[in-house]
């Protein structure tokens, strides 16, 4: 993969349109941020990229490699390279973070169980996770930090090409933050992915520096910078960039 593009993209959730007009190329190697104030589509956005059958594409394409992926089921998706670390993970009982790795990589025909072994209990001291964690269901009873840095354990597993992020930095803290912020960064510079990433905070700025920011209004980028965007938002606000009344009615509980 070289590339994902999302063209004209119109997205509608229980008959209500939450993204529209939307366009962004993010290439290997960049670091995309998306800002934006809450309800505006940006976790609509990532669910849509991966495929979360809730959401109903009306118009446009999302494209890798000049290829359309909105036929494509989640599971396929994944196996084109996207990953997406999920702002709220699920629970999932009787599945262990172990099980779940091993299912996912077995028919790799380079998979190999003392390698397997070795590299996620090797990742469990990265992350400072307790090695007990992986034989137990997955984020039930893991406290917000142990099921982020799970998220990330299973990045690092998957080794996708096109990382989504979203809010990776809430319920985090300042301790936790560095130690996922600092393997986020490891693994951009290892294998030099795409990285979209949801935000509303600075600290995770701090750390994980992006390439490019974007702004995102009523459904759409309405302001595209670099970092510099992102003090301008701290000073000046959101409202600044909004033309126009917020015809985006995203439910609370999809952004």
């Amino acid at each position: 993969m070289q590339k994902i593009e999302i063209k004209n993209l119109e997205v509608e959730i229980e008959n209500k349109t939450i993204i529209k007009d939307f366009n962004l190329t993010i290439n290997l190697g960049e670091i995309h941020t998306i800002m934006g104030p809450n309800g505006v589509g940006k976790s609509s956005l990532l669910k849509t990229i991966m495929g979360d059958p809730n959401y109903t594409i009306k118009n446009g394409d999302i494209l890798i490699d000049g290829e359309s992926i909105i036929n494509l089921k989640t599971n396929e998706r994944s196996k084109k390279g996207i990953f997406l670390g999920m702002q709220m993970p699920n629970e999932i009982e009787g599945v262990t973070t172990a099980d779940l790795m091993r299912s996912a990589l077995r028919d790799d025909e380079n998979f190999k169980l003392y390698s397997f072994v070795k590299e996620i209990n090797g990742l469990c001291d990265k992350l400072e996770i307790n090695k007990d964690m992986l034989h137990r269901s997955i984020n039930l009873g893991f406290s917000g930090g142990e099921k982020k840095k799970n998220e990330i354990l299973q990045m690092y597993m998957l080794k996708p090409s096109f990382i989504l992020l979203d809010e990776i930095d809430s319920g985090l803290d300042m301790d936790s933050l560095k130690i996922v912020a600092s393997n986020i960064n490891e693994y951009f510079k290892e294998y030099k992915p795409a990285i979209l990433m949801i935000t509303h905070y600075e600290n995770l700025l701090d750390y994980i520096k992006p390439d490019y920011v974007h702004i995102m209004l009523n459904g759409k980028v309405v302001k595209n910078g670099d970092l510099s965007l992102v003090k301008e938002i701290e000073e000046k606000g959101y409202n600044l960039y909004n033309t126009g009344t917020n015809e985006v009615d995203e439910k609370e509980n999809h952004e």
